[in-house]
């Protein structure tokens, strides 16, 4: 596969993704660590990506879907700048996170798996964190916060305004 088309030349992202590939070409099982160094570099894995990812690696566009799909760790969604875990697992739930969720999905205007307008946050709900000793948990980036109320949400994202 040659350089990135004309259309792609004025944005780096496109050149790096060449670099990557070219890097991974040849070694075998390299579609999952092309398109995870992909979504670094563009933050997501939208279509245009997938099918540049199979031509440059030569693998029907099909199997790089069926990979982007199946795991979890791709999205095919731009993510905002902060992302927002809460834990649904059992311990979570019936401490309360269902009443949490209805408030983050109230004060953010967004359904999991769904980006705030401003690109601020991404909405998640996770099965369990493996924190049931701090239920209900929601992380926010790195951050991990337990015993979390619905009246300590505002306080808890202001914190990443």
């Amino acid at each position: 596969m040659g350089k990135c088309q004309c259309s792609k030349a004025a944005d780096p992202r496109w050149q790096e993704l060449d670099e990557i590939i070219a890097s991974w070409r040849d070694k075998p099982g390299n579609v999952i660590p092309v398109l995870h160094r992909a979504q670094e570099v563009f933050g997501y894995l939208p279509r245009e990506v997938q099918e540049y990812v199979a031509q440059g690696l030569d693998v029907p566009v099909t199997e790089v879907y069926g990979v982007v799909t199946f795991y979890s760790l791709f999205t095919m969604q731009p993510k905002g700048r902060h992302t927002i875990s809460l834990c649904m697992g059992t311990a979570c739930y019936v401490k309360g996170s269902q009443a949490i969720l209805d408030a983050l999905k109230e004060q953010l205007a967004v359904s999991p798996g769904e980006t705030t307008e401003d690109a601020r946050f991404t909405l998640e709900v996770m099965r369990c964190m493996g924190a049931c000793g701090l239920a209900p948990v929601l992380v926010v980036d790195e951050d991990i916060y337990g015993r979390v109320k619905p009246e300590s949400l505002a306080e808890i994202l202001e914190k990443y305004q």
